[in-house]
């Protein structure tokens, strides 16, 4: 999508995540409230006004090349989903992420935000395309970033994320071969190995789905049986 036409509560929304901004963050970027992007989320169908319209086109004609191929992304309707509702509705972004671990390790990316929090650590994550499942996204997406080649052990669950309100899918993963390494220099910054008693040195406890940290708090020999 190179133009949009009307801006609405779901394309304000999906641009604030291509952003990876907060509502607080976004609302800052745009001069409004952050209750107005609040309720942009709770109400997906309502036209902006005029002046906001204004607001979000300059925003948007002046992010990066990556930020447009993530909102183009979000906006990508399902075929099959769009052809049982007989229309061409955009369906919301899912992102698959892998929770990657190495004897008492865990693999991380430094993102290359383009938001106001700046660069952020995070785990590998990658869009969930139409057709692909959550499972074999985590595990390709980190491949393609890190190099790290890892089986999917199993579902840690599904949440909201906090920050960015994308749904994301949750697995275990383990490590099978491959050196990190910064293979997405596009998104990414860094690639590393963290103690896992150390991830939330690197991402707020606050930020971390709760399944992740009991996860990690597993002894290895319990992982090693499944």
């Amino acid at each position: 999508m190179d133009v949009v036409d009307v801006w609405n509560g779901q394309y304000a929304c999906a641009l604030q995540a291509a952003l990876r901004l907060t509502n607080e963050a976004f609302a800052d970027r745009l001069g409004i409230a952050p209750r107005t992007v609040a309720t942009w989320h709770s109400n997906p169908e309502v036209v902006l006004r005029g002046e906001t319209q204004q607001l979000l086109d300059e925003l948007y004609e002046t992010a990066s090349q990556t930020v447009h191929k993530r909102f183009a992304l979000l906006l990508a309707p399902d075929p099959a989903a769009a052809a049982g509702r007989g229309g061409d509705a955009a369906q919301p972004l899912r992102v698959a992420i892998a929770v990657v671990v190495r004897e008492d390790q865990v693999l991380l990316v430094c993102r290359r935000d383009d938001g106001a929090s700046g660069i952020t650590w995070q785990f590998p994550a990658g869009v969930i395309k139409p057709g692909v499942h959550a499972d074999t996204a985590a595990v390709r997406e980190t491949f393609k970033e890190t190099g790290v080649r890892c089986a999917a052990l199993r579902d840690l669950g599904t949440r909201l994320h906090p920050v960015t309100a994308v749904q994301c899918e949750y697995f275990l993963c383990e490590y099978l071969a491959g050196e990190a390494t910064n293979s997405d220099i596009d998104e990414n910054v860094d690639v590393m190995w963290v103690p896992k008693a150390s991830v939330t040195r690197f991402i707020p406890v606050s930020n971390i789905f709760p399944p992740i940290l009991v996860a990690l708090e597993e002894p290895r020999d319990a992982e090693d049986q499944r």
